[in-house]
Order: C-alpha cells, then sequence, then structure tokens
C-alpha cells in the first residue's frame, strides 16, 4: 500500500469488496489491469437475484485488503457510472495519469491539498477515479 492508514472497526464485520457494474468486461479488466496493475483472481458466472451476471475478481493489493471485482449483468446495456467513486493511492501520480489516458481513460482535474497531491481520472466508461499520492 503506498499510504498507511490506521484501521478500527467497532463490530464484528469487515469491508470486503466492492463491485464496480460495467458495460464492456474485457475493456475494463484491460483498463484496471493495465493502469492500476490489479491481478486477477478469478472469473465467476453467477446469478444475482435471478440476473445472470460475469465477475471478475481481482486479488487485494494488500495483506487482508478487500477485493475489486468488475461484474457485467447480461440483461442490462449501460450502468450508471456516477453512482461510485473508486479510491487509490500511489507513490507516481503522474505516471498512472499518463498509463490512464493511454488506456482510454482521461484526467478531469489534478490538485493539491492536506499535504497530499491528487486527481480525478475517468475510466473508458465514465467511472470516476480518486487517486492520491504523498
Amino acid at each position: 500500500m503506498a499510504v498507511e492508514i490506521p484501521h478500527a472497526k467497532s463490530l464484528d464485520t469487515d469491508f470486503m469488496f466492492t463491485k464496480l457494474l460495467v458495460e464492456d468486461l474485457d475493456r475494463a479488466v484491460t483498463f484496471y489491469t493495465t493502469v492500476i496493475g490489479l491481478v486477477e483472481m478469478h472469473r465467476v458466472e453467477a446469478a444475482i437475484t435471478g440476473r445472470t451476471v460475469s465477475e471478475v475478481v481481482f486479488m487485494p493489493t494488500y495483506s487482508g485488503g478487500p477485493m475489486f471485482i468488475l461484474a457485467r449483468f447480461h440483461d442490462t446495456d449501460r450502468p450508471a457510472s456516477d453512482e461510485l467513486m473508486l479510491g487509490f493511492s500511489t507513490k507516481d501520480l503522474d505516471a498512472l495519469i499518463a498509463r490512464a489516458e493511454n488506456a482510454g481513460g482521461r484526467l478531469l482535474e489534478k490538485g493539491e491539498g492536506h499535504g497530499f497531491r491528487h486527481a480525478f481520472i475517468a475510466d473508458p466508461e465514465g467511472h470516476k477515479i480518486q487517486v492520491t499520492s504523498a
């Protein structure tokens, strides 16, 4: 992990994963493996509340961390792209931005504050990603 963040909980529940709904599963896998460096763990074909879904599960980026999952429901053309914002940290913000732009993403905003540099980028489907660098 690029930045050490304190952790705690008050109940016996752990945050396990984030599942991002996408239109083009293969394009999304290429973007998140190329830009973020996520490593695919396995693929799942399943049904959720009677809806067929294809999922790609990525390994946590640090021991004990949550998983990231890309999912595509087969009965819908295009999921909303503005209901969730992903957050990642990196040691080299400019290199990550360049990788995002080379993979079909785009820089939305870049700035500094609270002792961090940050950028907001969009993946090829318009999902917003906040990237922070100390």
